[in-house]
């Protein structure tokens, strides 16, 4: 009978075609980490320094205050907020090249998969941290979505800055965030919160893919006043890539590592596999000769 021999030239091609992301660190020269936009990849750039999310379970959010509704009028935040109904907020902006689309493609394929609907069990409140973003983009963002969700949505609100509101709310809620004027863009997190009915923090969910199984236990536990703390923080930054310095920017990064961390383990999960797969056939192939 002839040997099973695991085809170690396809795993080495594998190996080979894995990103420079996941190569050691110590390869790579010092004075190169220190040319610009190639920091360490557990050093923040000084652009996402304060950016990130600090959990305040529990705590309340104000909810008199302001901000500008999609028809274009002044609405306090108490007005999304009723008895019995958990409120998810996003805080995102309308104009974002990146990642505020992402969380909002995410949320809206996750609610598309429970049997819930905004306006009925839940409501949804989706504000742009922009002070330039005006209520005529809110609304056509609201239209694009509410047609992605393909179904009525009373209970979906996009809603703009009023009087710096935007920044409050964001510091009650522990979602820091940070404007770069050098490229006009926002450095913010990816995350989506639940709210009790009575505007307490109760849950935060990162990334931007959200679990509807997720969303369904969050909205449920908030509707009964539970908070709870998130297990797993796959915290995302939206960014950019600068071609002046010719770097990507943390979001990329984080992306390309990820993907390099799954290969590594499929490829760990692989050969393991080969191994225990070649055990038994020796084992088999003695039992046979016995």
């Amino acid at each position: 009978m002839k040997l099973y021999r695991p085809p170690f030239a396809l795993v080495l091609l594998a190996l080979a075609s894995l990103p420079p992301c996941v190569q050691s660190v110590s390869a790579q020269k010092w004075d190169k980490l220190q040319q610009p936009g190639t920091l360490p990849s557990n050093v923040l750039p000084r652009q996402l320094e304060n950016v990130g999310i600090v959990e305040k379970l529990g705590n309340p959010i104000d909810l008199s205050l302001q901000f500008i509704a999609e028809n274009g009028y002044p609405v306090a935040l108490s007005e999304y907020f009723h008895k019995g109904r958990p409120v998810i907020v996003n805080l995102v902006y309308y104009t974002c090249p990146m990642l505020c689309t992402l969380v909002l493609n995410g949320e809206t394929e996750a609610m598309r998969a429970i049997p819930w609907t905004p306006g009925k069990e839940f409501e949804v409140v989706t504000i742009s941290i922009d002070p330039n973003d005006n209520f005529d983009t809110a609304r056509k963002k609201k239209a694009l979505y509410l047609a992605s969700y393909d179904r009525p949505a009373a209970g979906w609100h996009f809603l703009v800055d009023k009087d710096g509101n935007a920044k409050r709310l964001a510091e009650m809620m522990g979602f820091r965030y940070r404007y770069d004027e050098k490229i006009s863009q926002f450095a913010h997190p990816a995350a989506i919160m639940i709210l009790t009915p009575e505007g307490r923090m109760a849950r935060y969910l990162y990334g931007v893919h959200y679990s509807p199984r997720d969303i369904r236990f969050a909205l449920a536990e908030a509707s009964e006043g539970r908070t709870t703390m998130a297990l797993e923080k796959i915290l995302l930054f939206c960014y950019h890539y600068d071609p002046s310095v010719g770097s990507y920017t943390p979001f990329a990064m984080n992306v390309m590592r990820g993907g390099g961390v799954v290969t590594v383990a499929l490829l760990t999960w692989y050969i393991m596999w080969m191994l225990r797969t070649e055990k038994k056939r020796m084992a088999a192939i003695k039992e046979g000769l016995a």
